[in-house]
């Protein structure tokens, strides 16, 4: 056991007695910090062409040097001044483009709008009960019911017997018996 009681009363420093160095310190880097983190704020809202972050093209050219060691050249494209010969070889084909609907309009090009997708999975009918379908395709198995969508993007429009054997019948007029 100790000699000492936990409830004793610890002496307090007398007001004469002189604040030790690392109390001084450690209260003068609170007080330091406390203005920079005020201070900061406000120096970078009234410099922010020092803090912003540079935009990605300064100017109008695109031209894109080689890398060094590499001995890569940029593409064509990207450079601004090209010469004929350079402006020649570039291919002008603009791809990716949607016909105006003036274009459309055009004999011979509705027929092409109307163009059937590339051919989708095909599918199997395997088990018909409950007023629902078990179908199969490549990627797998699927319970479906009337008025799902099945693989090929129509969807299911009847389930009936016919022979004794079930099919199903889709909103594109596609029949599929069961095997």
């Amino acid at each position: 056991m100790t000699d000492y009681d936990a409830d004793e009363i610890v002496p307090q420093r007398k007001r004469g007695e002189r604040t030790p160095l690392i109390d001084k310190a450690l209260g003068a880097t609170g007080v330091v910090l406390a203005a920079l983190a005020t201070f900061f704020p406000w120096y970078a809202f009234l410099h922010q062409d020092k803090f912003s972050i540079p935009s990605l093209w300064q100017g109008e050219a695109r031209d894109v040097p080689g890398r060094d060691g590499h001995g890569g050249t940029p593409s064509p494209v990207a450079m601004m001044d090209r010469d004929a010969a350079t402006q020649a070889a570039i291919d002008q084909l603009t791809t990716a483009t949607v016909p105006n609907a003036s274009e459309a309009k055009k004999p011979g090009v509705q027929e092409d709008l109307e163009q059937p997708f590339p051919s989708a999975n095909s599918f199997k009918l395997m088990h018909v009960a409950n007023g629902r379908a078990l179908i199969e395709d490549g990627s797998g198995m699927y319970i479906v019911r009337i008025g799902s969508t099945l693989p090929d993007n129509s969807r299911l429009a009847t389930l009936e017997q016919r022979d004794g054997r079930w099919v199903m019948i889709t909103s594109k007029g596609d029949v599929y018996q069961a095997d």
